[in-house]
């Protein structure tokens, strides 16, 4: 079985036309090109069964491209998704009409601006979309913007938690979005826990609504530019842009609708005081937590840095084991408690009261709202 001779002609002064990109639309059949002058189609002529043909058309295409006539190799499917790819290979996997190809394309670390937006043309996906904002090169070039609108725009059909809040963090990156756009989406985000946790992960210091800023012992100022972590958490916590952020949090926790949710919040809640804790999330359920913060509470003397606030500022011991308590919070706390990845909703709420509302309890110190 061979494509018909017209169709053959017709692909060969495509690929002969040195095309920028090439996508395939099975349901029309039809094979279009991205060149420098604009697009063009053409219209297959199947004498075949349809998916026999297009693989017919993928076959001459992958035999100009790569010399190969099988197609999207196994081995490159492979190597461009472990990031193996060469650069100098991009342009090539974006002929394919694979939209295998083309992930891979936008998967490589290499993908410069042009190559996005021959990407983009190949195919329009929000999965690519996310993929690329990761890169810098195209999130600070043209198809940045472009990107973010589109995953904007978007967002409302999204239904998985961790889409959502990887698009909103990625969409909240310096230069993507319009201050009015940036507003807007907070404005939306107001019983979306999810869009609260990308804010949360994007600008844990510069939230569009700060809440008013607590009162800091004159003290603690110059130790905090001394590079006392306690010191400089205190300082953060306290600001306008703190006390948002702990506001936020526990807006967040007070109803998380699923599992990705909650973690994801915990993460970006331990990230936030994660200098308290240069060796990382210590993993503790929570009573191993709360003994090792009463080891704090009853022997400061072996922490220095809290020891050095609380000789300076006793007023401030509450806020320090607080601290120390939410620096340690994660999946470690959760993990005895709900065994069941898949629990969600308010049956995963009443299961984890006895983790959420400790948490919740040490964030109403911080804020000064205990009680």
């Amino acid at each position: 079985m061979e494509l018909s001779p017209e169709d053959s002609l017709r692909l060969s002064v495509l690929l002969a036309n040195k095309p920028q990109a090439i996508r395939i639309d099975e349901s029309r059949m039809r094979v279009q090109g991205l060149t420098a002058q604009g697009e063009s189609t053409l219209r297959l002529s199947p004498n075949a069964r349809p998916d026999q043909y297009l693989r017919l058309v993928r076959e001459l295409i992958s035999g100009h491209v790569l010399g190969s006539p099988g197609g999207y190799p196994v081995y490159l499917r492979r190597w461009t998704r472990m990031g193996q790819m060469r650069d100098e290979s991009l342009e090539q996997l974006l002929l394919l009409g694979e939209p295998e190809a083309v992930v891979a394309a936008v998967c490589a670390p290499g993908l410069s601006d042009e190559l996005a937006r021959r990407a983009w043309w190949a195919m329009e996906d929000a999965g690519n979309a996310r993929r690329m904002l990761k890169n810098p090169a195209v999130r600070e070039g043209r198809m940045g913007r472009i990107l973010a609108d589109y995953l904007v725009d978007y967002l409302p059909f999204e239904t998985e938690h961790e889409e959502i809040m990887e698009t909103v963090r990625l969409v909240l990156q310096p230069g993507l979005l319009e201050e009015s756009q940036r507003l807007d989406l907070w404005r939306k985000s107001a019983r979306k826990q999810a869009y609260l946790v990308g804010f949360l992960q994007a600008l844990p210091d510069g939230l569009p609504e700060p809440a008013p800023a607590r009162e800091l012992a004159s003290a603690l100022s110059p130790l905090a530019e001394t590079g006392n972590d306690y010191a400089r958490l205190l300082r953060r916590v306290c600001s306008p842009f703190g006390q948002a952020f702990l506001k936020t949090v526990s807006s967040v926790l007070a109803k998380p609708p699923t599992q990705e949710v909650l973690i994801a919040a915990l993460e970006t809640l331990r990230g936030y005081f994660a200098g308290l804790r240069p060796a990382g999330d210590p993993d503790l359920t929570l009573d191993d937590l709360l003994s090792e913060v009463q080891g704090l509470a009853t022997s400061p003397l072996q922490h220095a840095q809290a020891a050095e606030v609380l000789a300076l500022a006793p007023g401030v011991r509450d806020e320090v084991l607080a601290m120390r308590f939410l620096s340690g919070v994660g999946y470690g706390l959760i993990r005895p408690l709900l065994p069941d990845p898949t629990t969600q909703g308010s049956l995963m709420r009443r299961k984890l009261a006895p983790v959420i509302d400790p948490i919740q309890e040490r964030l109403g110190i911080l804020r000064g709202v205990q009680g």
